[in-house]
Parts: C-alpha cells; sequence; structure tokens
C-alpha cells in the first residue's frame, strides 16, 4: 500500500533529483523508494544501484562518479583483518 508523504528539502536538491530521475527514466518517489528501502534494509533488495548522486544528496558530501566503493571497501577489509 503506497502513503503519501511530505518532505522539505533545499531547493536545489530537489531540482537536482528531478533531473536526475527524469534522465534515469524514473520517478522521483521511486528513487526515494529504492534509497530509503536501502538504508532500512539489511540485505539490499532494490533492483537498481543508488547512484553516488543520490547517495550524496542525504549526506550533503559530493561523492564522485568514477568512485570505487568495492575497492575501498576491500581495501578497508584487508587493513581490518591483517
Amino acid at each position: 500500500m503506497d502513503t503519501k508523504l511530505t518532505l522539505k528539502l533545499n531547493q536545489k536538491i530537489i531540482t537536482d533529483a528531478k533531473k536526475y530521475a527524469f534522465d534515469k527514466k524514473m520517478s522521483l518517489s521511486r528513487i526515494v523508494e529504492a534509497y530509503l528501502q536501502s538504508l532500512t534494509s539489511e540485505k539490499n533488495e532494490t533492483d537498481f544501484e543508488i547512484s553516488p548522486f543520490v547517495k550524496s544528496m542525504a549526506t550533503g558530501v559530493n561523492i564522485p562518479a568514477d568512485l570505487d566503493y568495492k575497492e575501498g571497501y576491500s581495501d578497508y577489509l584487508m587493513e581490518k583483518y591483517k
């Protein structure tokens, strides 16, 4: 069952997010839903990968588009379990 949610966000974020959704041919609601699901689910059950742009909207931190998070995580694990 879908329920309406009202959010108060910075206008630039809204404009950028709408453009991103349009470019991806997805609704902004679907993107927000998938992002919130990824935050609240132990297992990633989304049917698409959350882009660095969308991740950065939540934190306000710019994440490079070419960021290799898998390599970074691998490096972290190698250091952790030395």
